[in-house]
């Protein structure tokens, strides 16, 4: 087949690219890089025809607080700047600098939260006062604004240069770009990608490409070419604006982009205009039933009814826009995910199938970073930075449904310049998954949020009471609540729903051989028994934390978190594809409740003839009893730190064994206990997270899992012989250069909630990964991260220094400790 430029269509590649946007051109300039030249990039139409031509060109790094997000942006903003040595073709890098403005205190009290965790990962950034910011961006109206920060470093980027630049650094390293060919379809057998069949819209012109690796970069139209191999990317396109002004005199085209996201506004200088951008707080989903495929360098009729409050509020904030006639207004699409976070990586159970779409508006200024990361991943087989809250895996197959996409992304696009205040939730596409006890939930007064879809309860107001809360940064009415049910658990007994967890009954010839392999822990044992355990990839590193539990020979039950659903289901998969198992999926088929604290044992003792002793019943131990008449998979574990018992319960009958619960519990104090209790008690115990305070990155020995690894069992484990070469390496060092330590604020006032700076002697050396306030210790706690640097992180390194954490740019003492605060020697879970 020939392309419309005449040049021939490979029959094979090693690797190809589907897409010919910013992403696309990046993937393939770094595939070459890493020496996977074999590469050839297919676009439909010509490059930069889908969203990337219209993009506003900002290269922005403040505003996050994800290291990964962070390295991705500072890695575009270097390379931006020196493709053109590299290439002989601008890519419009101006680093101009870039002014957020901070109109209130709960976006002030972010910014300085943000503004501590980047300077900590190399970006300039720092405060002015809004004199300075009018001295920097005189154009704007800043008697009203709080502050101001500024990163000069920051700047404008032309995305049509800039992928022009990086497909001819593609080109010169023998990549292969082809446009006019529409990929069809990808190719598939036995569950891994084998090419693509592409035509050139001539009826009847088809031909199969051949590859080894395939990458979807097809933007808004990623979602439709996923699903045809049944595939979840649920990005949907939306209506996105900005104007130009006509020219205005004196206008520096050296200003600094300015942007004021409590006027939903981004400002900067185009060709003698002022460029104003807009993301409005509720949004226009475009082509909810599919971006029609000839959409190529298109634009959207805006509506100006619709924009016309949001816009005058932004042009108020720069009054000069109002003065002069608008040169341009347009209205483009972009894609956006129902979570405001890219779809990246290998899709699941589709082996070599890779994913980068789904930017969420910010394509341009990640393109770098993520063509740089997605390449290490194709090359290497893994990726070298934390994708856990990125990776293509997590979405749901509810979330491609029309009504959810259309809901969500209203609202979605809306927070991109919201204030990100802690208690904040979405509102749209609720209700989409409930426990089989969500009445009681609501009749106990419970404080309701999303959990990966389900309906869980935060906290409990009571009963017949109407729950409220406001976002904040500091406390809350409701803290009383959360207190209150923390020390239920402390001191009494508490039930709490977790009917969210993901559950997975894995059975079959091979199943104890594949979970034996693929699980770090000693999980074919004896039956009857739960083990906690990681899931490790080649590099040791950790890929899973969760639960094994042996029902019987070859009959397993698998636990994860709600959030690692997909994630559990892929690695099963792709490390059990030749195997004799089945993984069936029963998260909805089974209610989960724990009843968990030192009275848990004698309320479950009323209701069931089991006998519960630790003689009989000891720690670890899952057995199938009766519970209020119900035949239970009743679990010895805690999550919490007490004496406890988790009760997987088929979902018709959850609602009776709750409500037998209740109805036994007013003799012991029992209590129903909310999410917020979950998170700081187990902070408190110092227990883990994956995808919060650990993740893929990490090695379980410096995560202090070490004890949950079973190094000498017979045939090993995946990454068993990574995990001994660094245990080793770690011996002959003295100890291990970073590990993760539970820190206490001495002061019980501040609250901890992510990434807050940790100094020991006045010096950098972490960040805290998860935070929570430790009503029992008395004081807010966290897990964190900590580097020694050219010194092993030891218990004595760690109290010979003076510790203290910077929270919104004032620094707390702090006490740190690798063992946990709160029973050390974990006597109370196994009385």
């Amino acid at each position: 087949m020939d392309a419309s430029s005449g040049a021939r269509v490979p029959d094979r590649a090693r690797v190809v690219v589907i897409g010919g946007g910013v992403i696309g051109c990046s993937v393939a300039y770094h595939l070459a890089h890493a020496g996977w030249t074999d590469v050839v990039l297919l676009e439909r139409d010509r490059l930069t025809c889908g969203t990337t031509w219209h993009a506003a060109g900002l290269m922005t790094c403040f505003g996050s607080t994800s290291e990964t997000s962070t390295a991705i942006r500072l890695y575009s903003r270097d390379l931006y700047a020196r493709l053109e040595e590299e290439t002989g073709q601008s890519t419009g890098f101006k680093p101009v600098g870039l002014i957020e403005a901070a109109a209130d205190d709960a976006r002030l009290e972010e910014y300085r939260r943000v503004a501590a965790f980047q300077r900590h990962l190399g970006l300039e950034v720092e405060e002015i006062s809004a004199r300075e910011m009018a001295g920097l961006f005189p154009w704007a109206k800043t008697d009203d604004l709080l502050a101001g920060f500024h990163v000069p470093g920051d700047g404008r980027v032309n995305p049509v240069d800039l992928t022009t630049a990086l497909a001819k650094g593609a080109r010169r390293l023998g990549v292969s770009i082809r446009e006019g060919i529409t990929v069809e379809d990808v190719l598939t057998e036995r569950g891994r990608v084998t090419g693509v069949r592409v035509s050139t819209g001539t009826p009847g012109d088809t031909a199969d490409v051949a590859a080894e690796y395939v990458v979807n970069c097809t933007g808004m139209w990623a979602r439709e070419l996923g699903a045809r191999n049944g595939l979840v990317i649920p990005n949907q396109a939306a209506e996105h604006y900005y104007l130009i002004t006509d020219t205005i005199e004196g206008l520096d085209p050296e200003a600094p982009v300015f942007e004021d996201p409590s006027s939903y506004g981004y400002y900067r200088e185009e060709g003698g205009g002022m460029m104003v951008g807009l993301f409005e707080p509720k949004a226009a989903p475009w082509r909810v039933e599919g971006v029609p495929r000839d959409f190529s360098f298109g634009k959207i009729q805006p509506d100006w009814d619709r924009m016309s409050p949001f816009l005058e509020r932004a042009m108020a904030r720069v009054p000069v826009t109002l003065e002069v006639g608008v040169r341009t207004f347009f209205c483009g699409p972009e894609s956006f995910t129902p979570d405001l976070a890219p779809a990246v990586g290998e899709a699941p159970g589709l082996r070599n199938y890779f994913v980068a779409a789904g930017m969420n508006s910010v394509g341009v200024l990640s393109a770098g970073g993520l063509g740089r990361l997605l390449a290490h991943w194709i090359t290497t087989g893994r990726p070298d930075v934390d994708v856990t809250g990125f990776n293509v895996d997590r979405f749901r197959p509810w979330q491609a449904d029309d009504a959810y996409r259309a809901a969500r992304t209203a609202e979605i696009l809306g927070t991109v310049y919201a204030a990100h205040t802690p208690g904040k939730q979405l509102r749209t596409a609720r209700n989409t998954l409930l426990s089989p006890v969500h009445e009681r939930l609501v009749e106990q007064g419970g404080y309701l949020r999303e959990v990966s879809g389900w309906e869980g309860a935060d906290w409990f107001a009571g009963p017949g009471e109407t729950p409220t809360a406001e976002p904040t940064w500091g406390r809350a009415p409701w803290f009383a609540q959360w207190e209150a049910e923390h020390r239920t658990i402390r001191e009494g007994v508490g039930l709490m729903d977790m009917s969210f967890m993901a559950k997975f009954r894995v059975q079959g010839a091979d199943a104890d051989a594949v979970l034996d392999r693929v699980s770090a822990g000693a999980v074919n044992e004896k039956p009857e028994t739960i083990t906690y355990t990681q899931w490790l990839d080649e590099d040791g590193r950790i890929q899973g934390d969760l639960t094994v539990t042996k029902l019987a020979e070859n009959d397993f039950f698998v636990v994860a978190s709600d959030t690692a659903h997909g994630h559990t289901l892929a690695w099963l998969a792709h490390y059990g594809a030749d195997a004799d198992f089945t993984v069936n999926d029963v998260t909805s088929d089974y209610g989960q409740l724990n009843v968990q604290g030192p009275r848990s044992r004698e309320l479950l003792t009323d209701l069931t003839d089991a006998d519960l002793t630790t003689e009989v019943f000891p720690f670890r131990t899952a057995r199938w009893i009766e519970v209020a008449g119900v035949q239970v998979l009743c679990v010895r574990i805690t999550y919490l730190g007490e004496l406890g018992y988790e009760l997987y319960i088929p979902a018709a009958d959850t609602l009776h064994v709750y409500d037998a619960l209740q109805a036994a519990g007013p003799a012991y104090g029992l209590k129903p206990v909310g999410l917020k209790a979950l998170a700081s008690l187990r902070m408190e115990k110092a227990y883990r997270d994956f995808g919060h305070d650990i993740d893929n990155t990490d090695c379980p020995l410096e995560a202090g899992l070490g004890f949950a690894l079973a190094l000498d069992k017979p045939g090993g484990f995946i990454g068993r012989d990574a995990v001994l070469a660094r245990k080793a390496a770690n011996a002959e060092a003295g100890g291990m250069s970073q590990r993760i330590v539970q820190i206490r604020v001495l002061d019980p006032e501040p609250l901890l909630h992510h990434a807050e700076v940790l100094h020991r002697d006045g010096v950098v050396v972490g960040y805290v990964r998860a935070g929570s306030y430790g009503w029992t210790l008395g004081g807010a706690v966290g897990l964190a991260m900590v580097s020694g640097g050219e010194v092993p992180v030891t218990p004595d390194w760690l109290s010979s220094g003076s510790w203290e954490v910077d929270i919104a740019g004032t620094r707390h003492p702090v006490e740190v400790s690798l063992r946990p605060m709160y029973d050390p020697t974990s006597a109370r879970i196994k009385v």
